[in-house]
């Protein structure tokens, strides 16, 4: 079952991530998480450049080692890059010193095929040990979310997703899409609808 928005006593069990962002103005942090993916990142690329947005992607190294041009692409776009992992790991279904190892092995290969480091981390699927988040946390913001779309859930209408991340999106929010495979033919019918969503309401997007 996909959450909308993550209920307040479940963040509360984490303090030290991040949940959402500063209340105070009308910024929106977007963020797209597994990619880059050739022919979806592009497609994000484009709408966000038409509209002059700007997001936080979340990568996985092994497709960074895959596509480093298209990996480029997003940062010479002005957009920020996360850790998500070299493998998409579970962090609950890998020992610490695997997780953390993989968590190592994204920052090197960001490091050499597009010569920057991040300093900001978001486990795939929210899942994580308290004893590997207490090690992330000692070099790198883990970065949650308040909004998720549910993109990638193909038992949700696409009219469904657009409405519930619309309904559910205000200043401060941190909001979840996905630029990998399952997403391809849905971003197109929810993406543009709810970029020009924002510009209605006044939100501007914000970098992490």
């Amino acid at each position: 079952m996909v959450w909308h928005t993550v209920p307040r006593p479940v963040q509360m069990l984490f303090p030290k991530r991040t949940w959402e962002g500063d209340t105070l103005g009308n910024r929106v942090h977007l963020t797209f998480d597994d990619g880059p993916v050739v022919g979806v990142t592009e497609y994000v690329l484009n709408e966000l450049a038409k509209r002059n947005q700007k997001a936080t992607f979340f990568m996985v190294g092994d497709n960074i080692q895959k596509h480093p041009q298209l990996a480029g692409e997003v940062l010479n776009s002005g957009h920020g890059i996360g850790n998500h992992t070299f493998n998409h790991l579970n962090g609950w279904k890998t020992s610490d010193s695997d997780y953390l190892n993989n968590v190592l092995a994204f920052d090197r290969i960001l490091e050499e095929k597009l010569g920057v480091r991040t300093v900001f981390f978001r486990p795939p699927y929210g899942s994580l040990k308290s004893s590997q988040a207490q090690c992330i946390l000692e070099s790198k913001k883990i970065v949650m979310w308040n909004v998720l779309s549910g993109d990638y859930d193909r038992s949700i209408s696409p009219a469904r997703i657009l409405d519930k991340t619309k309904e559910n999106t205000r200043s401060g929010s941190i909001v979840v899409f996905h630029d990998q495979q399952k997403t391809r033919e849905v971003l197109p019918r929810v993406l543009p609808e709810f970029l020009d969503f924002l510009i209605e309401r006044g939100l501007e997007t914000s970098l992490l």
